[in-house]
């Protein structure tokens, strides 16, 4: 991987996955520095990686090969102004994992020639299982491109967009996936504890078996979703009952009705910011 200066802006969840990434696959703490003006998350960061800490944003950019933005969107623009007036962002690389913020609108925070990849991570990152997407201006180089996709790849696996809209479309298939997953287990958990399993064992059932049936899929990646359902289904027996209630509430048009929200709200905050 190529070695380069890190400053990442915000020391959330997302930040520490990503630096953790990093010191795992062998990247120098020296060259990370992590920039927050609050101590807590910054300093756990420093003593448990090594890594630099700053808290005045200009400050640690100015010396940055690379700037992650890991900030809510809420606050970016506040962010990129404290950056604007310290930092040249000539032969700068620019990431930011923040939803709902285009391109231009980073043009007219920072600067119009900037060169800025857009990052979609999920929360699966905080444990190295994370998909993200990735959409980069026509200014980001080759060799740019190639360091954002290794340095996502530190937390899982990484997807290039070829549009800029498709940064929505990746936020309903990957980037709030998670959470209808969860909801799928939260629900499975609730009725097999009125099913009579004690909180703890109904938990487990439901984890492994979706653990299980994610290793599944990924062994057999020569077949479908679809068959690999078919092959749990027998005709007239449970599973196949169970499926039915399933078809008869449309859980597919509930599926494409909440996918299409997500992409909604991810148009509308691009709006709003």
């Amino acid at each position: 991987m190529q070695q380069r200066k890190i400053t990442f802006i915000g020391a959330g969840n997302m930040a520490h996955a990503i630096i953790a990434g990093l010191i795992s696959a062998g990247y120098p703490a020296n060259n990370i520095t992590v920039c927050s003006p609050t101590t807590k998350n910054r300093d756990q960061l420093v003593k448990k990686y090594g890594i630099h800490g700053k808290s005045d944003n200009g400050d640690a950019s100015k010396h940055a090969d690379v700037i992650m933005l890991a900030v809510k969107p809420q606050i970016m623009e506040t962010v990129c102004q404290s950056l604007k007036e310290q930092v040249n962002f000539a032969n700068k690389l620019i990431l930011t994992i923040a939803a709902g913020i285009p391109v231009k609108r980073y043009q007219q925070y920072l600067a119009p020639n900037i060169n800025l990849v857009r990052v979609m991570p999920n929360t699966p990152s905080l444990v190295g299982q994370g998909v993200s997407g990735l959409y980069a201006m026509d200014s980001v180089s080759e060799n740019d491109k190639t360091f954002a996709t290794e340095l996502m790849a530190s937390v899982g696996k990484v997807f290039w967009l070829t549009n800029e809209a498709a940064i929505n479309d990746i936020i309903a298939v990957t980037g709030s996936a998670p959470a209808y997953f969860f909801l799928f287990m939260e629900l499975m958990q609730q009725e097999a504890e009125r099913l009579g399993f004690d909180s703890k064992t109904a938990r487990e059932l439901v984890l492994y078996t979706a653990q299980g049936s994610a290793a599944l899929a990924a062994s057999k990646s020569d077949l479908s979703f679809a068959t690999l359902r078919e092959q749990v289904t027998s005709k007239g027996g449970t599973t196949a009952k169970a499926l039915e209630q399933f078809y008869q509430a449309n859980l597919s048009q509930i599926v494409t009705n909440a996918m299409r929200a997500a992409i909604r709200r991810a148009e509308e905050m691009e709006k709003q910011y």
